[in-house]
C-alpha cells in the first residue's frame, strides 16, 4: 500500500510540473496537420528532440491556451509553418507573435506560399491590439531566413533535413550561448 501511495505522488508531481519541450511547431492544421507539421513532429521525435505539435501533444480536457502557452514559453526553438490560409486564424498568430515577444529562435518555412502574400486581415473578427502584435510578428518573421516549399513537386525527405539541421543548428546555438561557448567549438560539428 505505502508503494502504491509513493507511486501516485510522484505521478502526481509529474503530473503537475509543465512539460518542456525544444520546439513548437506552430501551423495552419487544415493545409498542413496531415502533410508537412505530421511528418517534421515525427522526424523530430526520431532525431530524440521534445516538440509540440497541437493534434499530437494535446488531448481532449486540455484548456487550449494553457497548454498552448506553456509550450510556447517552455520551448527553445518555434518552426513557424506558414500556408495559404495561415494568416485566417487568431491562434497561429497568436502563438506566432507569442514567439516573437518571447524572443524565441523561430525558423519560417514556407509552404505554397511565398513571404510576400502573407498578411492579417482585418475582418473585425480580431481585437486591435492583437492586430498590432500579429502585424508586427509577421513582419518580423517574413524578414527571417526560411525554408520554402512546394507541395505538389518538393523533395519532402529534403524538406524534413533541412528544417531538421536548422533546428539542431538553432539548439546548438541557444546551448553554446547558455554555457558561454564560442560558436567556432560548435559549428565544426555542421
Amino acid at each position: 500500500m505505502c508503494r502504491q501511495v509513493l507511486r501516485y505522488q510522484k505521478i502526481i508531481m509529474l503530473a503537475d510540473k509543465p512539460e518542456r519541450c525544444d520546439v513548437f511547431i506552430n501551423h495552419r492544421r487544415i493545409d498542413t496537420n496531415k502533410n508537412v507539421a505530421g511528418l517534421l513532429y515525427d522526424h523530430l521525435a526520431r532525431l530524440n528532440l521534445r516538440s509540440f505539435l497541437d493534434s499530437k501533444t494535446m488531448k481532449p480536457g486540455d484548456k487550449l491556451f494553457e497548454k498552448i502557452d506553456t509550450g510556447l514559453h517552455s520551448c527553445k526553438v518555434g518552426i513557424a509553418v506558414f500556408s495559404p490560409n495561415y494568416c485566417q486564424s487568431y491562434f497561429c498568430l497568436h502563438e506566432l507573435s507569442t514567439l516573437m515577444e518571447g524572443k524565441k529562435k523561430v525558423i519560417p518555412i514556407f509552404v505554397d506560399v511565398k513571404p510576400s502574400e502573407l498578411r492579417v486581415v482585418d475582418n473585425g473578427s480580431f481585437p486591435a491590439k492583437d492586430l498590432v502584435r500579429f502585424n508586427l510578428a509577421l513582419e518580423e518573421a517574413k524578414n527571417t531566413v526560411g525554408l520554402t516549399f512546394d507541395s505538389s513537386n518538393g523533395d519532402w525527405l529534403d524538406l524534413l533535413t533541412n528544417a531538421s539541421d536548422a533546428v539542431m543548428k538553432n539548439l546548438l546555438e541557444i546551448e553554446a550561448e547558455r554555457l558561454g561557448v564560442h560558436k567556432q567549438k560548435y559549428t565544426k560539428y555542421f
